[in-house]
């Protein structure tokens, strides 16, 4: 039987498949092969106990690709919360979160929620960042029911990632989108005899056929790993059309002279807030090195 790993959880594994819900286990032999199940895997299972749903992962079909934060599988693209306000969004770890993405090669939105407690003008001033580097900006208001329309066109026909500090609105526009979904983790919950859900763990919702979400739990820092620092400036999108236009090729657009990126920032043309975080991030991935 074919199913898709919605939530793994203390060496159990939960997949949904056409005749229902079934808890399984892992067999030895992916730990021999060093490979471990992840929330979106397609996988094949054998029934052990079809009265009580059991049954054990025989294959890991192929992944269309693997995150590493947040871990999960067979992603189409990221949506990546962040509060305008309340708290006020932190844009260096927002670019840092980006910048994983830009990794993996995954599509990324941002949503900036809780929009209805910023002005218009602080709008345009996020917009102004980020929708110059070419990423899609949406504005959404859970409490206020702003913009989610739009959220549901971009979910439509495609597995999304859900990702963001905590404190932002995450969980409650899952349950504004997915109703049910504190249900089906209650369900969860008990058949492990687990306490009160809080997302500790990625896990996968159906919102209609094709068209999928996954809940992961919020993040206050996050590391730009495996990366060195000459290859970071090509994770800054809109340094690209500069790059070639330096005086120096290799250029790491800080104190070297004619640098056409660092002419661009005073120009207006790049946002000293991602230039500011872009430097920050140069300096933390060079002294990670030397240690």
């Amino acid at each position: 039987m074919q199913g898709k790993i919605i939530k793994g959880i203390a060496g159990f594994y939960y997949i949904e498949t056409e005749q229902g819900l079934y808890e399984c286990k892992a067999k030895g032999a992916f730990r021999n092969q060093k490979k471990k199940p992840l929330v979106g895997d397609n996988v094949d299972i054998s029934i052990q106990d079809e009265e009580n749903k059991k049954g054990n992962i025989q294959e890991i079909f192929p992944r269309k690709n693997q995150l590493v934060r947040p871990t999960v599988a067979n992603v189409d693209q990221a949506v990546v919360i962040f509060a305008a306000a309340s708290p006020a969004p932190n844009l260096n770890l927002l670019d840092r979160f980006l910048i994983s993405m830009e990794l993996y090669n995954v599509e990324t939105i941002i949503c900036f929620n809780k929009s209805d407690l910023v002005t218009e003008e602080e709008k345009d001033r996020f917009r102004k960042i980020y929708e110059s580097c070419g990423y899609r900006v949406i504005f959404t208001s859970v409490s206020k029911e702003l913009g989610l329309c739009e959220v549901k066109d971009i979910l439509r026909g495609k597995t999304t990632v859900f990702a963001g500090p905590s404190g932002v609105g995450k969980s409650s526009m899952i349950n504004y989108l997915k109703p049910d979904a504190n249900m089906e983790t209650g369900q969860i919950s008990r058949k492990i005899e687990r306490g009160k859900h809080t997302t500790r763990h990625s896990e996968l919702f159906e919102l209609e056929k094709d068209s999928y979400i996954m809940d992961t739990p919020g993040f206050t820092s996050l590391y730009v790993d495996n990366l060195e620092k000459e290859e970071l400036s090509y994770y800054f999108p809109e340094f690209e059309e500069y790059r070639n236009e330096c005086r120096f090729q290799g250029c790491m657009h800080l104190m070297e002279p004619d640098c056409k990126v660092k002419d661009a920032v005073e120009r207006g043309d790049i946002s000293t807030t991602r230039y500011e975080n872009y430097k920050l991030l140069f300096e933390e991935i060079k002294d990670k090195k030397r240690y």
